[in-house]
């Protein structure tokens, strides 16, 4: 199947979240409770569509080596950043995608610009980094605490109120750097309501295995939840470009929230062009007088060997035929889109 009709179809799980600066940006009027029109049980379905083709194009963008793949995750407490990356990239080969969750910086990291830390942890050529929070909390919980502020050996003199907008223009830059040099970059800000933030943490305390997810600094967090939101808006509207751009994710429904990131991520590869590298006719002269070589080394393959290999072919068979049925599951659910609400569901997985 080729990559046109997928992302076609991937497309309306995708656009009505995604920010690039085209349009004007406000916050309220991102719904948390979307789910684009799709049961659970479908979206399940499209969750693990997209899974199988990513883990195909991630083995082709490591094989290629030529472009990366940047993904930053960014939300308040409890908006489900840590179970989406691990729903999404469910089965992907560890080799090629690395995850950097940051925390408090460190001495030395206050040592440095405040871009620093995340640059020397960029993806190489053929792998995908993401970040867990990224160089966008600096524009965040620094704004939402100016304490912060003075402990970063700052220069007074550059510390004006222009300081945001400064920022902005400087993140700005620097992905459109990135992106002139082969790194994609995708970021998703998963919008949670605060109700459905208070339930989660209500999730926390009543679970013990839970538990240690819960700090008394979320509650804390919490009660700057308006500055939070006015934050986060003005930073969207003033760092979203074509280049790259945010994707607003509903996250009340941690199902669909995978289903547009999964979506999101698998489209952006699929216009890539990816490919396993094309072997030269020199190479290929050379394996004929290795395969030679390595024949004379032993006896003949006994015929339980050949029979053998005849049951691998029918099994990579049945593999390649369920994948094609899966990448269908994407195709159908698009041209046969279910009842446009639907009642909340409890227990999100």
């Amino acid at each position: 199947m080729s990559a046109k009709p997928v992302v076609s179809a991937l497309k309306s799980y995708i656009e009505p979240y995604r920010v690039d600066g085209s349009k004007a940006f406000h916050l309220k009027a991102h719904d948390t409770d979307a789910s684009g029109g799709l049961h659970k049980e479908t979206g399940k379905k499209i969750i693990e569509a997209n899974r199988r083709r990513l883990q195909e194009l991630q083995e082709k963008l490591y094989a290629q080596d030529r472009w990366s793949l940047l993904l930053i995750f960014q939300g308040m407490d409890a908006a489900g950043k840590d179970s989406a990356i691990e729903s999404v990239f469910d089965g992907i080969n560890p080799q090629g995608c690395e995850v950097h969750a940051f925390k408090t910086p460190s001495s030395n990291e206050l040592d440095h610009d405040f871009m620093w830390r995340h640059t020397i942890a960029l993806p190489q050529r053929g792998r995908i980094g993401i970040f867990n929070r990224s160089y966008y909390e600096e524009c965040l919980v620094v704004r939402v605490h100016p304490d912060i502020l003075g402990k970063q050996k700052i220069p007074a003199e550059l510390v004006t109120k222009d300081i945001w907008r400064e920022r902005f223009e400087d993140i700005t830059a620097f992905e459109k750097y990135l992106t002139r040099n082969g790194t994609v970059v995708l970021k998703f800000f998963l919008n949670v309501s605060k109700e459905e933030q208070r339930e989660r943490f209500l999730d926390r305390l009543e679970e013990p295995a839970k538990n240690w997810k819960f700090s008394t600094a979320d509650i804390a967090e919490r009660a700057l939840w308006d500055k939070y939101q006015e934050a986060y808006e003005d930073l969207i509207k003033n760092t979203s470009c074509a280049e790259a751009p945010w994707h607003v994710v509903p996250a009340d429904r941690k199902w669909f929230s995978r289903v547009v990131i999964g979506s999101a991520i698998v489209n952006a590869l699929e216009k890539l062009d990816l490919h396993f590298p094309i072997v030269d006719g020199e190479a290929k002269k050379d394996f004929t007088l290795i395969r030679e070589a390595l024949e004379k080394e032993g006896p003949p393959r006994e015929r339980e060997d050949v029979v053998k290999k005849v049951a691998k072919k029918k099994v990579a068979k049945k593999k390649v035929a369920k994948k094609k049925a899966a990448k269908k599951v994407i195709l159908s659910t698009a041209s046969r889109r279910t009842s446009p609400r639907r009642p909340r569901e409890g227990g999100d997985p």
